[in-house]
């Protein structure tokens, strides 16, 4: 069975490279140096994130089905 979760990649502008973080998840969090390998590396970290689940006897979290982002303006 195939399930789809969607992943949040944040660039880090100083070093490079991308923090992906899955909102459907909790805790599930990888890296990668670009944009591929953390593409890999959340499908890797989700896999093992799912098979720890598993292995608990806990329910496989489905995606959550909607996600907004919006843009806060502030005086600095």
């Amino acid at each position: 069975m195939l399930t789809r979760y969607k992943v949040v990649l944040e660039q880090d502008a100083i070093e490079g490279g991308y923090t992906v973080t899955v909102p459907g998840l909790p805790g599930c969090i990888t890296e990668g140096d670009s944009f591929e390998e953390a593409m890999s590396n959340a499908q890797e970290a989700i896999m093992g994130y799912l098979e720890a689940l598993e292995k608990e006897g806990l329910p496989i979290p489905k995606e959550a089905p909607n996600l907004v982002f919006g843009e806060i303006e502030v005086a600095i």
